[in-house]
């Protein structure tokens, strides 16, 4: 199992905790951190801002296909941003943790 963090932008706190939720309970992730954001970006060839809610979440590289898959289900934006950073390292306990969440 290979450690990893996701990344999620999403339109309000109620669609990360949907999101969350169900990927925790499904196992796919092991922890979701939620941030406030303010995000700007380009959409169709304008400067967009909104205030949106970032997950932070933890899981291993494998489940990503699985997690996209829910994701899609849940996400009310018809182009979301799923990103996925692999861990090099990380202690022990941590490591152990997270198998046992979604091993």
């Amino acid at each position: 199992m290979k450690p990893c963090l996701l990344f999620l932008s999403c339109k309000n706190i109620k669609e990360a905790d949907k999101i969350s939720d169900k990927l925790l309970k499904e196992k796919l992730i092991g922890c979701a951190k939620k941030i406030p954001i303010n995000s700007s970006y380009l959409w169709k060839n304008k400067i967009e801002s909104a205030q949106e809610v970032l997950l932070i979440m933890d899981s291993v590289e494998e489940n990503f296909k699985n997690i996209n898959k829910e994701v899609k289900k849940l996400h009310s934006y018809k182009t979301y941003t799923l990103f996925m950073i692999n861990i090099k390292k990380t202690n022990n306990e941590a490591l152990s943790w997270l198998k046992s969440c979604v091993g």
